[in-house]
């Protein structure tokens, strides 16, 4: 490993712990990672007590143990959960913790295993988990995910490369893309967020009654409701602490209304999702529910998760990302969507986030409805746009004008 690997290394566990979560000097941290990111688990517990963590909590995860259950275990297994990793969750944004996932994982884990089994996994830890899932739509806890790469998903973005020469690629990505290469990264990160925070102030002021998208397979309106926020950058959980959800972050994003969606969308990249690739994914909406919903490839598993719940069939997230976006600009697939959703325009079927909406995180699930904010146990996005794309703002009096014209910013803020 050499001196400057090293370095940016360092550089990027600094980045998620005062960056990321934005750990406060007295506060707990629960990171969560892969086996085999260890290293970086230690280079993050070292940055977090460097900045005052009272005590590092690291939780790892075995990704050929979730995949041994899916090849061996019996039929009654797939209805268990294992509540252990879920209730340190749920514990830790009770206590107020700031809560890291690493991320890295096989996007091609669990092809070609019992699509009805991975749904029940998913759908019964998608319910017992409910209360974190909570927390972390209404903004309660300072919380962000990294990536890091592990050997499986270098070869897939990389498979013209040998492994090891695959695993420094990535990583070398990840420190460009996530501003880790820079003599000052935190600067660099306060220099970007201020550039999210300016674009969605403007939009905020627009207050656009809806927005229009026309691109290939795409001719959709997607309402916006009455009192709707624009977030992206820097957030704030309730005790006040600034943290950036995803590193990185090219994003910003709202709630649509949910019964506001009406037409046709096509993805413009496939989508990684439980293990498994969903490509060509093609979506009718009427009144804001898909009503019809096709892919070229894993349909199965794109209808089970349009079938998680009511609300996992209607919109919760729409976010706008130009194609200036360094993700973007590098022209590759990443097969995760941390990395693919910050490449592309998105949208998110399922849970809404309800600091998107102005008190929002005060109503109850009745009037959160009513207001046009929709719920589910899921939410799962998926890329929309594309240098094709073309996006319009519908004001309150009916006017339009141009938000996206070839997938970039109309406007400069």
């Amino acid at each position: 490993m050499s001196p400057d690997f090293e370095r940016k290394l360092d550089n990027y566990a600094r980045l998620a712990v005062e960056v990321g979560v934005g750990l406060a000097p007295g506060q707990r941290l629960l990171l969560r990672a892969p086996v085999e990111c260890a290293d970086l688990a230690r280079r993050i517990t070292v940055a977090a007590y460097r900045a005052g963590a009272l005590l590092v909590d690291v939780l790892f995860d075995d990704e050929a143990n979730t995949l041994s259950r899916f090849q061996h275990a019996p039929e009654a297994s797939f209805d268990e959960i294992s509540t252990w990793s879920a209730d340190a969750l749920i514990k830790a944004s009770e206590r107020g913790d700031a809560i890291l996932r690493v991320h890295g994982s096989n996007p091609d884990l669990l092809a070609g295993q019992n699509g009805g089994h991975i749904a029940r996994v998913q759908k019964n830890l998608q319910r017992y988990s409910e209360p974190f899932s909570r927390r972390i739509s209404a903004k309660e806890v300072n919380w962000s995910i990294v990536a890091a790469p592990v050997l499986p998903w270098a070869r897939r973005v990389f498979p013209e490369l040998a492994p090891e020469a695959a695993m420094d690629a990535l990583w070398e990505e990840i420190f460009r893309i996530c501003r880790a290469d820079r003599d000052d990264p935190v600067a660099a990160w306060r220099e970007h967020t201020a550039a999210l925070k300016r674009r969605r102030s403007h939009l905020d002021g627009k207050q656009y009654r809806a927005l229009r998208y026309r691109g290939p397979g795409t001719d959709l309106e997607l309402g916006l409701p009455e009192g709707h926020c624009w977030m992206g950058g820097v957030s704030h959980d309730r005790g006040g602490h600034a943290f950036v959800a995803n590193m990185p972050t090219e994003e910003v994003f709202s709630l649509p209304h949910r019964e506001r969606a009406q037409g046709t969308v096509a993805a413009s990249m496939p989508l990684a999702y439980a293990g498994s690739l969903i490509e060509g994914i093609r979506l009718r909406f009427e009144g804001g529910r898909v009503v019809e919903a096709h892919a070229d490839k894993g349909e199965a598993a794109l209808t089970s998760l349009l079938d998680t719940d009511e609300g996992a069939r209607r919109l919760g997230e729409v976010a706008l990302v130009p194609q200036s976006s360094p993700i973007a600009q590098a022209g590759r697939l990443y097969y995760t969507t941390l990395y693919d959703e910050n490449a592309a325009s998105h949208l998110a079927v399922g849970r809404a986030y309800r600091v998107c909406l102005t008190g929002g995180v005060d109503m109850d699930d009745a009037a959160f409805r009513a207001a046009g904010g929709n719920d589910s146990l899921a939410h799962v996005d998926f890329m929309i746009g594309s240098g094709q794309m073309d996006v319009d703002g519908v004001l309150a009096d009916g006017g339009v004008e141009a938000v996206m014209r070839g997938g970039e910013w109309a406007v400069e803020v």
